[in-house]
């Protein structure tokens, strides 16, 4: 075995020695922009003069090139000062890329003041090239003329464009034109091959075009009128020599050459010897060959790595190959990146042999600036379907009905790429329902008919880390699995950023996957890391991103700027300054190209790679100045948005003096509506005035307000643990700041949230606090309810007659207020004080009073409360069957007002009253209810509330073990929230003499 063989595995067709040889072996493509791959793994080769010397050293492998001779084929003749040098570091980095197994000899060593680089013949696309020209030449001269073809298709098929694409200097360039020339020599080949199979109708397209791009190429001239001439089309082929004979009389002032001249004589005369051959045997098959019907086959080729997509791969393979009225047109969609051609591609693959009259391919470019004409794109597909380019009718009408006439009862599968809009595709659509069409998009195109529509979105977590580990390598990925999921999630599980992000490390082998996603982990970094060679997520978004007119374009880069989940079709008019319905009609239009997703209707959703892509242009080009008042108009619209939910919700309380928002209030129609916008927005307003306590100049007491109003509205579920944190962060930033009168509002805010959230000791702290802050300002409206409030979280803390007093002066207050709403509500949270320290009879008087008054405001919030309240009050009184009525009556209530927050507390307290009614069958049905009620809310406190009373009602029913479980559980839930409930459900257990559960 060489030496060569060892290094990079053996160059013959026999089974190889070592197992790993394929995995190692490297191989070098020529044949289009000059690349690099170690088994299936493609190499990155540096910047273009590094590659540059690679490939003169690799067009060269086997002879030592000395450095002179590589400074003057990568500089020329003004080589830079330093170019040895130069060449030393790029020498160093190239070993490092070609010699990553370094068990195995050298790859690239320094020989006699040059380079030599050892390989073998057979890693050269180039050579093996060559050897299929070669072995069509000898089957051709063996008289093997359908062999000789199969062998040039071979050879013509591993091309990919300009060779040496991109490369610079004069070695370059030379075997540039090199290679070029021995491509179209092939290809004449072919095409000769190609006549003597009698194939002249089919290769008339292909040889139109060959001539448009080479038109003084007298050879080519000669195999087009022949074919033309063949096909039954002598005025065509004639036109073909005139054209010819013009062009080199005004090129270069002569006359086309005698063997043309001869050829076209014999044309006009009609000779008998031009003539086809009547059928085309291969001596070697045996068998006729000759055909009469051109078969394009354009598509491109498959990825060897395509991960993921089954199920959507199955319906788009059902769709286009089942026979139906009319013609299969898929129609696949998504943002840029997605993954929409590789999947387009994949599909046709897998069905061309249900298309064998063939397929046809064009890329629409429709997310650039210059999307391809439908005109030309019909010429190509006629001429390759073998319509001579003087056959070619001028108007797209014309030529579409050409198109649709050649296709008719064919079987061909359409793929068009990318597609900018309807009208691009429309003309290029087939009339046959034989035929099949496959279109992507970053656009949701309207105007035609799909069958089947596909909106692609980004992976799924398994399908992004499987790619990421067939491109990087199981080993890595095994090793450091959280960091594969890191990488996973800041490439928001795009496809092409995963690709980038795992093709970036399999070209650094030495880099560990968490290096990587620490530095994915910077959003201001992110997009500028996912770049590697050809492959940028950047480039693909501005694509479509220059799609856009200017004003789409603003919208595109103002709505990024919330941190929320999602925003409105409200809160984007908000951000940009327009009517709603002409901010809807943006945020749709840029959803139609894959720029927003709209999970709901009205509500608009970026990815995240696309939202840092937009917030990037919105810091280029609209700056810190226009972007803040963008931000001021969105936090000022959810004031005001907030008020009007207020003034709806809870009628004739006395509405806070807030500052004003500077934009119209909202008016919703009726409770429930208020309802429905608290829940689609909550997250995104808590979201959003978050983001504004960071940024530098935000108005304090905007944001002082706008919690103030959201905790006296409704339950947030599982906001409210959110709403704690940023009221506490408000109330610090504003006593930092000096104003009090905010620090008052967010500290109020954060103490009925914190009791809210069963965090009693902290609102304890935080309620006499704003006692404190109430009495020193003066603010009487919000001291009433500050002391009621102090009172409720001091009935096991403080003697009863102290929290008694509180309520009583809470009370007096409020009714000097001179405000019955205000009145009723404190005087029912007294109530429930009441029911705390024992006088369920006074807390009944109290929510009776309070109900009347809220029931007379239409306040049905109001009304919840107090009739839960008053059903704790008689349930206290032992009047079971009221109570029943009341929480009943409370339950149904909720459910209406689509408030579910509430519903697990009112269904525990039900529980309870059949426990004391002795029906502990009902109690666990209606705890296990209040337990899944809870969850789904997601309150843990509910939850262990619920399992303490489902595991006494199933002790109860002598279902001790499992009630003994339950009980446990909602203890570990109170332990780990630190909660005085705990003492209770212990105490409980130590009665049922459980072991274990003592401290």
């Amino acid at each position: 075995m060489s030496q060569c063989s060892e290094v990079l595995g053996e160059t013959g067709t026999g089974p190889s020695h070592d197992p790993d040889d394929a995995a190692r072996r490297i191989r070098f493509s020529v044949l289009g922009p000059f690349r690099a791959w170690r088994g299936e793994t493609e190499l990155d080769l540096g910047p273009a003069q590094q590659r540059a010397m690679l490939a003169a050293l690799v067009l060269q492998a086997g002879r030592t090139v000395s450095v002179d001779e590589l400074v003057d084929s990568l500089w020329g003749e003004e080589p830079p000062t330093r170019s040895v040098g130069v060449l030393r570091t790029y020498a160093s980095r190239l070993r490092r890329v070609l010699e990553a197994d370094r068990s195995h000899p050298e790859v690239l060593v320094s020989a006699r003041g040059g380079y030599l680089l050892r390989l073998p013949s057979s890693c050269l696309d180039a050579d093996r090239f060559q050897e299929q020209v070669t072995a069509a030449e000898q089957a051709r001269a063996a008289g093997d003329t359908s062999g000789a073809e199969t062998f040039l298709r071979n050879a013509c098929a591993m091309w990919e464009g300009v060779p040496l694409a991109g490369l610079p200097g004069p070695l370059a360039q030379m075997h540039r034109a090199r290679l070029t020339e021995q491509r179209l020599a092939a290809v004449r080949v072919r095409l000769e091959v190609e006549l003597e199979l009698g194939r002249h109708d089919a290769i008339v397209g292909e040889l139109t075009a060959l001539v448009s791009e080479h038109p003084l190429q007298e050879s080519l001239r000669e195999l087009l009128m022949l074919a033309l001439y063949r096909s039954g089309r002598k005025s065509e082929a004639l036109g073909v020599f005139a054209d010819l004979r013009q062009a080199l009389a005004n090129e270069l002032g002569i006359d086309p050459g005698p063997q043309l001249r001869d050829l076209q004589q014999r044309i006009l005369q009609g000779d008998p010897g031009l003539s086809a051959p009547l059928t085309s045997v291969s001596r070697k098959a045996g068998k006729q060959t000759g055909r009469t019907r051109t078969r394009p086959a354009q598509l491109p080729a498959d990825i060897t790595d395509f991960t993921g997509r089954e199920e959507t791969a199955r319906l788009l393979r059902t769709d286009l190959t089942t026979d139906g009225a009319g013609m299969p047109l898929a129609l696949v969609s998504g943002m840029g990146g997605v993954g929409k051609s590789a999947l387009a591609v994949h599909v046709a693959q897998a069905v061309r042999d249900r298309f064998p009259d063939g397929q046809l391919y064009a890329d629409l470019r429709g997310a650039g600036d210059s999307p391809a004409d439908p005109a030309q794109v019909l010429a190509g597909f006629l001429g390759s379907l073998g319509i001579a380019e003087a056959a070619i009718p001028e108007g797209i009408a014309e030529r579409s009905a050409l198109l649709r006439s050649r296709l008719a009862d064919l079987r061909v599968l359409i793929l068009l790429d990318d597609a900018r809009d309807s009208a691009q595709i429309r003309p290029l659509l087939p009339g046959s329902s034989s035929c099949a069409v496959l279109v992507t998009s970053r656009a949701w195109l309207t105007g035609i008919p799909p069958s089947l529509l596909v909106k692609l979105e980004p992976w799924p977590y398994d399908e992004a880390v499987a790619l990421l580990t067939r491109i990087v390598g199981d080993q890595r990925v095994a090793a450091e699995p959280s960091a594969a999921r890191q990488i996973a999630e800041a490439c928001g599980f795009l496809p092409l950023a995963v690709r980038t992000a795992a093709s970036r490390l399999a070209s650094r082998p030495a880099w560990r996957l968490s290096q990587l996603a620490g530095r994915l982990a910077s959003e201001r970094y992110r997009l500028a890391t996912l770049e590697a060679g050809d492959l940028a997520v950047e480039a693909s978004f501005r694509l479509s991103y220059e799609q856009l007119d200017e004003q789409s374009a603003r919208a595109f880069r103002l709505l990024a700027l919330p941190d929320g989940p999602d925003v409105s079709s409200a809160a984007a008019a908000a951000l940009l300054q327009v009517p709603e319905h002409d901010a809807e009609r943006l945020a749709e239009a840029l959803t139609d190209l894959g720029l927003l997703s709209c999970p709901h209707p009205g509500r608009y959703r970026y990815h995240d790679l696309l939202r840092l892509f937009a917030g990037k242009l919105a810091d280029e080009i609209d700056g810190p100045a226009a972007q803040h008042a963008a931000f001021e108009r969105l936090l000022r619209h959810y004031l005001a948005t907030v008020a009007g939910l207020y003034r709806v919700i809870r009628p004739g309380y006395p509405f806070p003096d807030l500052v004003s928002p500077g934009v119209p209030e909202r008016v919703f129609t009726d409770p429930l509506d208020g309802i429905d916008w608290v829940q689609a927005e909550i997250a995104a307003v808590l979201a959003v005035a978050r983001q504004a306590l960071r940024e530098a100049g935000t108005s304090m007491p905007v944001l002082a307000d706008l919690v103030l109003v959201l905790i006296q509205l409704v339950d947030l579920g599982k906001e409210m643990p959110a709403l704690c944190t940023l009221a506490r962060r408000i109330a610090e930033a504003a006593r930092a700041a000096g104003l009090p009168d905010c620090e008052l509002r967010a500290r109020y805010t954060l103490f009925w949230a914190l009791r809210e959230t069963f965090r009693t000791q902290e609102a304890r702290a935080e309620a006499e606090q704003v006692v404190a802050l109430c009495q020193r300002a003066g603010q009487d409206a919000l001291l009433a309810p500050a002391l009621v409030g102090l009172a409720l979280t001091n009935v096991h803390h403080s003697p009863d007659e102290k929290v008694a007093a509180w309520c009583d002066e809470a009370v007096a207050r409020a009714a000097a207020l001179d405000n019955r709403s205000s009145q009723a509500f404190v005087e029912g949270m007294a109530a429930m004080v009441d029911i705390a320290i024992g006088r369920p009879e006074q807390a009944r008087h109290r929510t009776e009073r309070s109900l009347q008054v809220f029931r007379e405001l239409g306040d049905f919030l109001g009304q919840i409360h107090m009739l839960y309240a008053r059903a704790m009050a008689l349930h206290g009184l032992g009047r079971l069957g009221e109570a029943y009525l009341d929480y009943e009556e409370c339950l149904d209530a909720l459910n209406a007002l689509g408030s579910h927050d509430r519903i697990p507390g009112v269904m525990v307290a039900l529980a309870q009253l059949h426990r004391a009614a002795g029906r502990p069958a009902q109690a666990v049905s209606v705890a296990e209810a209040a337990l899944a009620a809870a969850k789904e809310v997601g309150l843990d406190q509910r939850e262990a509330r619920a399992l303490t009373v489902l595991g006494q009602a199933l002790c109860d029913l002598g279902q001790r073990d499992c009630g003994h479980a339950h009980l446990r559980d909602a203890l570990a839930i109170f332990h780990r929230l630190g909660t005085g409930e705990a003492v209770q459900v212990q105490m409980l257990l130590a009665e049922e003499k459980v072991p274990g559960t003592g401290e």
